[in-house]
Formats: C-alpha cells, structure tokens, sequence
C-alpha cells in the first residue's frame, strides 16, 4: 500500500509541474499532458529513466534518503510536502532541506499586484527580497527591484539603505533571530552561510546580537522612517507567513486619513 501511496504522489506531482517552472524549454513535440515527462524528473534528479519509472509504477526499491532529496528538489517539493514525501518512503524523518526556498509561488506574486495602494514584499528564509510590488519599489528604492536585495544586508552593512528608521534596533534583533532559525533548518545552504560570514566579518553590531540568541515572533509593528522625498512617514508593518516556503510577506500601509496616507497615495499615483 506505502508504495502505491508513493507512486501516485510521484506521479500527481509530475504532472502537476509546467516545464517552465522548473527552468525546462517547453520544447517542439506535442505533450499529452501539460506536466512534465518522466524522463525530464529524472534528469533533473539525477537518477536513470528507468529507476524513476519503477518509482512511478510501484516496482522500485525503497529509494535512500539521497534519492529522496533528490526527487523532492526535482520536483519542487515544498518542506511540508519534502516530509510527506519522505514519510510514504518509509523514512523515520525527512533529514534538513538542503536550501532556503528562493522563488515565491505565482499566487502570492499575483497577490501584491492587486494590491496598488499597499506597499508589499516577500522575503525568503535568509531575508532575501524574492518579490514586490512597484510601490515597495518607489518607497523603498536603492537596490530594491534587480532581484538581489537582501534586507540583512541592508540593515548590517548598508547596501542599498536610502533611508534612516525609528525602528532599525528591533529589526536587527528580529534579523538576527530569523536568520538564527534558517542556520538551523538549512545547515547545508552555502549562499545562508556565505551570509552570515559577512554579516559577521562585516558587523560588530551583527556580532553582538546575534550573541544574544534573540527570539521574535512575526506580527504588527510600526515604524517611523525619514524618506528623502517623501519626509517622515509613519508605517504600520504586517507580516502574513507563507509556511509551506519558509517565506513572509510584509505588508506596508499607513493609517487612514494620516499625512502619511497621502504622500504614500501620491507615491501610488505614480505606479
């Protein structure tokens, strides 16, 4: 029955997958079906047409741990549906994901652009910016928008910061604990790692919180920053988590009526 199990959930995936998405050509032959071939899940986990065949028609072995990280990259698994994946295997427990989920699911990118009058971004496990709305993208500015904005960077090290905040001292304690967290779930990620090395060779300020152990826990703040058009702009912060990624997506508003409002209305207008 595990077996079965298995093999459906294999299959159901496969097909559910575009081409596209996972960076394949959708290629010059007709496809039966719009999902991916079994030949192009094999390639991209590195395993034998055949071997992944048996998989998909309950024939195969119990496939390792290695094969098994190797399918659930292959097939996009997120880390909630990696562990299930392992669980129908048999294994006892799905060992660490081996990276932080860096591309945001097409949804929650359509989300932000239906929302014109909100300022919204999302940011992965490591504080990287994987997507935004124009409106982040005025406000914010610098760096934001060339897909290589790391908001940890910004904060510890400068890069691409135009702008001072009545709330950098909280935001580094929650940096710091966020990124303690993704250390701990991605011990094998060497872009994490690379992060942190420079945050620690390039911050003593980083240094001693992270020292701290600091905990926080996603919710509502607010936040006074001086804008270098804009003036002084009162924010309220929301965060809505996307758990199945790893991923927060930060909502960015001010109150109703404020002064605030309306130079963010007028900002808006622009889009």
């Amino acid at each position: 029955m595990a077996r079965q199990e298995l093999a459906r959930f294999l299959r159901e995936r496969r097909e559910e997958l575009r081409p596209q998405t996972v960076g394949l050509a959708p290629g010059t032959v007709p496809r039966r079906t719009p999902g991916l071939r079994r030949e192009e899940v094999a390639e991209l986990a590195h395993m034998s047409v055949d071997y992944y065949t048996r998989l998909e028609q309950a024939r195969g072995p119990r496939p390792s741990p290695r094969v098994l990280d190797a399918l659930a990259g292959a097939l996009r698994l997120a880390p909630a549906e990696r562990s299930h994946l392992f669980r129908l295997a048999g294994s006892a427990a799905a060992p660490p994901a081996r990276t932080a989920v860096r591309r945001v699911r097409p949804h929650v990118a359509g989300m932000l652009e239906r929302m014109p009058g909100t300022a919204a971004i999302v940011t992965d496990a490591s504080y990287g910016l994987v997507a935004w709305n124009p409106l982040a993208q005025l406000l914010f500015g610098g760096d934001l928008g060339h897909g290589t904005t790391n908001l940890a960077r910004r904060r510890f090290l400068g890069q691409g910061r135009m702008y001072t905040s009545s709330s950098a001292g909280e935001f580094g304690h929650i940096v710091a604990a966020r990124l303690r967290r993704a250390a701990e779930r991605y011990p094998h990620d060497a872009r994490l790692a690379a992060l942190l090395g420079e945050l620690h060779a390039g911050s003593a300020e980083f240094r001693r919180v992270w020292a701290t152990h600091p905990v926080h826990a996603p919710g509502h703040r607010t936040k006074v920053l001086d804008h270098p058009e804009l003036g002084r702009l009162r924010l309220n912060c929301d965060v809505l988590l996307v758990p199945e990624d790893d991923q927060e997506v930060v909502l960015i508003t001010a109150d109703p009526g404020s002064a605030s409002a309306h130079r963010i209305a007028e900002l808006a207008a622009r889009v």
